[in-house]
């Protein structure tokens, strides 16, 4: 772990002021030492002298900080810089590359005659800003290197280069897998139909808590601008930790099915991966609807399920029309006994007009799957005091995707039973209208 050290604050360059990158030489200069920045964007960093060029910054720096996006852009910025390097100083990578990168970076340092050493990071924007980073240390280890790391937080050595790499890796995997914990056990929290404030709050006393409450207040807020640290950036780092370590490919592409059926944007801040389900998808699909981050059948499929919650939310017979077929029945159990309307039957029970607390209605795809012309498709409905689970049968039809049939069963939210498994228990089933 590290140890603190007592040497004289070093003449520092930062290469690369983005979030990470400014952070570092904000808090470096605030603890005395004399920093120098430079980005490709020009970007200015309050109280930190700028460069024009990369290697004016690195003219007479002791240690030369590597804060960029990935490998290509360290080689890019190395080749800028490397004549200009002292031999006395050294080069500190802490960018998240992978570990063939590290090494290379590392030979093509030495080959200009100064040093190397990797140092990727785990911690926030905030944490660098307390001095709190937990840092991975690889290769050189000099004294004046720990001096301008211990300003900036904890410090583990890692043996070489290439193992700090993979701790990174490591520990963005566990990261990521995180985020998706947190996510799925949002959408538990909704089917408990416990309050979110309350979820949020039994999360943060669980394994999940520390980034819980670290992200809580974008969680509540939905607030995802501004990202500590991106979506797009640290789907990047799981594409590298998935190619180095084969068994995290799982992961990578869950992670990426999230993203791309959530409609995330890449620079978004992490937090927004937990609210997959809500956010993103309910912007995209109108009257409550959501879709359950796991179902990835394209538009077409949804198209008939969609229709229906129109029919649903506006009390207009048509939109069920376009949903099912002509033959279709909707069957269930009402008043103890079975029901099995014909669609005309079933749009019967429509007024034309929305239900009075429809605001405050909310519907989410939880599962569709198809097999060919066949496909199967379950839905829940939250209506005022009841919540409805309506099971669909698929088919395609003259190119067209339409609701064969439907059966329904109906709880109400002081009923206190649930759907457990595949077995439905309960008193009364009665048509989700």
């Amino acid at each position: 772990m590290s140890h603190q050290t007592s040497v004289p604050p070093a003449r520092v360059a930062v290469l690369g002021l983005g979030r990470l990158g400014a952070a570092c030489a904000t808090r470096l200069a605030s603890r005395g030492h004399e920093v120098v920045g430079w980005s490709r964007s020009g970007r200015a960093v309050p109280g930190v002298a700028l460069a024009d060029t990369a290697a004016e910054a690195v003219a007479g720096a002791r240690c030369v900080l590597l804060c960029l996006y990935d490998g290509d852009a360290c080689r890019e910025v190395l080749g800028l810089v490397g004549d200009r390097l002292a031999h006395e100083t050294t080069v500190v990578n802490m960018s998240t590359v992978g570990t063939d990168d590290a090494v290379a970076l590392e030979k093509e340092v030495q080959a200009s005659g100064a040093r190397y050493a990797h140092a990727p990071v785990i911690g926030s924007v905030s944490a660098v800003a307390a001095g709190r980073l937990a840092i991975l240390l690889g290769g050189t280890d000099d004294t004046m290197v720990r001096g301008v790391l211990d300003d900036l937080g904890d410090v583990l050595a890692c043996g070489g280069v290439g193992r700090a790499a993979a701790a990174k890796l490591l520990a963005n995997g566990v990261l990521g897998g995180a985020l998706l914990a947190i996510r799925d056990s949002r959408l538990r929290a909704e089917q408990l139909e416990l309050e979110a404030e309350r979820a949020w709050s039994v999360l943060e006393r669980t394994a999940l808590g520390g980034l819980v409450s670290g992200k809580r207040s974008r969680l509540e807020s939905g607030d995802l601008g501004q990202a500590e640290f991106t979506v797009g950036a640290l789907a990047k780092d799981l594409e590298l930790l998935a190619a180095e370590a084969p068994v995290a490919a799982g992961l990578r592409d869950s992670f990426a099915a999230t993203v791309r059926e959530g409609a995330i944007a890449v620079e978004s801040d992490i937090a927004a991966l937990c609210l997959a389900g809500r956010g993103s998808d309910q912007a995209l699909r109108p009257h409550g609807l959501t879709v359950a981050p796991h179902v990835a059948e394209p538009p077409e499929v949804l198209a008939p399920l969609e229709a229906y919650v129109a029919g649903h939310a506006t009390g207009n017979p048509d939109h069920h029309r376009r949903a099912f077929l002509p033959t279709a029945h909707v069957e269930g159990l009402r008043d103890e006994h079975l029901v099995s309307w014909t669609v005309e039957e079933y749009c019967a029970l429509f007024s034309g007009t929305p239900a009075p607390d429809e605001a405050s209605r909310r519907r989410r795809i939880d599962h569709a799957a198809v097999s060919g012309s066949v496909g199967t498709a379950s839905m829940t409905l939250w209506h005022g005091d009841s919540v409805f689970v309506d099971v669909f049968l698929l088919l395609l039809v003259d190119g067209e995707w339409r609701i064969a049939n439907k059966a329904y069963h109906r709880r109400t939210r002081a009923d206190g039973y649930r759907l457990t498994g595949h077995q439905v228990s309960g008193r009364e089933l009665s048509p989700s209208s």
